[in-house]
């Protein structure tokens, strides 16, 4: 199954509440965090939901 890398790339100052909470349940603290998760729709949703915090590519 193919994997997402996600790297935190912006701040979460003066962000929402779901979007920082979001953030955690994706398992990122800080700017330059990165994790690699499996492609799951779920993941997707979340990554949807604060795409403008976060950079994605595609892992084989």
């Amino acid at each position: 199954m193919a994997q997402l890398k996600i790297t935190q790339s912006r701040s979460v100052i003066g962000t929402k509440q779901n979007h920082r909470e979001t953030l955690r349940t994706l398992g990122l603290k800080r700017i330059n965090d990165v994790v690699v998760k499996e492609d799951r729709p779920e993941v997707r949703g979340m990554v949807h939901t604060v795409r403008h915090l976060v950079t994605v590519e595609e892992v084989n």
